[in-house]
């Protein structure tokens, strides 16, 4: 069997097995999961109705390193689209500073993203909310049920967990299919103004786009990362905010810190990490969709950075627009906005892992030496003062 044109005896010579696999299933696994989501809606959808008919609900979306960034991207689309107060916060945030983030006057939904549910901070920043909040509830999403984060959802009345399909939990260093699964069940599950069966076309339509394109993606991914690029800047507006920090994350584990990657907004990187780019640099736009307000700014700084020519290279994902300016083309028609997230991820797993190999490292555990880890290690939780 083959990953990413790759033989399996040959990736797993790389130490790349598991993370080929897992950025392969992806499509498999998110179409998995629609299904179960529809098949269960009878029970799910009726706790989180009520849930968000409360009065004044805050909504935290919350989780640590990859985990909170899949919060990140959906925060702006949540509350554009549906006017819900949601807030994306870290959980190393939470519990270094509780008060500073978690409001007793308000009704809160907790909405907590974890691979393992076994990371210290994740499961801490659960405990501080049942702790200081009046009102909480727990939205669980992991894939893990053997977690700590799903014992405690068991045995919490208020708390209600989702499993994600199996073969979900990365066995991976990098988070890949557990990071894409949580992310489609937090949008279906929280936006209450879309039909299920709407939102199902809308995972098929993607899951088609992204298997259709993984094989040449994979090719034109490798020979990017030949170029030897010493730095990555993800740049994306709105929900591809999120997604840039994900994907400057994503390069910068797999190639263990060599490559230094950056992250921002296509309007906020000219306030100074402008400096980040130059003739080693590669800058990825994840640009919005072509009939968007926003789109007007990507297409912008994408010009203004083919002709400043700083760059090595300058890589944009979308649809066309009228600027007519060079894409890897990304078109899918009738998609919503935050389901191009999807396509746009997958190429930055795609760059990230054959960026790894090109520098010799293993994808798989490209920290060999145990300083950094798979599920954080090291972290002391310490008592919060009432």
């Amino acid at each position: 069997m083959k990953y990413l044109a790759y033989e399996q005896s040959s990736l797993a010579d790389l130490g790349a097995l598991h993370t080929a696999r897992e950025i392969s299933q992806q499509a498999r696994l998110w179409r998995e999961l629609t299904n179960g989501l529809i098949q269960s809606k009878l029970e799910w959808k009726s706790w989180m109705l009520d849930v968000l008919s409360t009065p004044s609900l805050r909504i935290i979306l919350c989780g640590a390193g990859t985990s909170a960034f899949a919060g990140r991207a959906l925060e702006p689309w949540l509350r554009a689209s549906f006017g819900l107060s949601v807030e994306a916060v870290s959980t190393t945030d939470i519990v270094s500073k509780p008060l500073a983030f978690l409001d007793p006057s308000r009704p809160t939904l907790m909405v907590s993203f974890a691979r393992s549910g076994n990371s210290p901070e994740s499961v801490a920043a659960v405990k501080l909310a049942d702790q200081l909040l009046p009102y909480c509830r727990h939205l669980v999403l992991t894939c893990n049920p053997e977690g700590e984060l799903a014992r405690y959802s068991e045995a919490n009345p208020h708390a209600y967990c989702v499993l994600m399909p199996e073969g979900s939990n990365d066995q991976s260093f990098a988070m890949t299919s557990s990071f894409s699964c949580m992310f489609v069940a937090a949008a279906m599950m929280l936006s209450p103004g879309i039909l299920l069966s709407r939102a199902k076309e809308q995972i098929e339509s993607v899951a088609a786009f992204c298997e259709a394109q993984l094989e040449g993606w994979a090719m034109q991914a490798k020979a990017l990362a030949g170029q030897g690029f010493k730095r990555v800047i993800y740049l994306g507006s709105a929900e591809m905010a999120g997604l840039a920090e994900e994907s400057a994350l994503k390069m910068l584990e797999l190639t263990a810190g060599r490559i230094a990657t950056r992250f921002d907004s296509t309007l906020g990187v000219r306030h100074g990490p402008k400096f980040m780019i130059d003739a080693q640099s590669c800058v990825v736009i994840f640009m919005a969709p072509a009939q968007s307000e926003t789109r007007r700014y990507d297409d912008d700084l994408q010009t203004e950075l083919i002709t400043n020519g700083i760059a090595q290279q300058v890589l944009a994902l979308g649809a066309k627009s009228s600027a007519n300016l060079p894409l890897l083309e990304v078109d899918i028609a009738g998609l919503d906005d935050i389901y191009y997230a999807l396509p746009y991820l997958l190429f930055a797993q795609l760059f990230a892992f054959e960026s790894a190999l090109a520098l010799g490292l293993a994808p798989d555990n490209p920290c060999p030496t145990g300083e950094v880890n798979r599920v954080v290690q090291g972290v002391k939780i310490y008592p919060h003062a009432v």
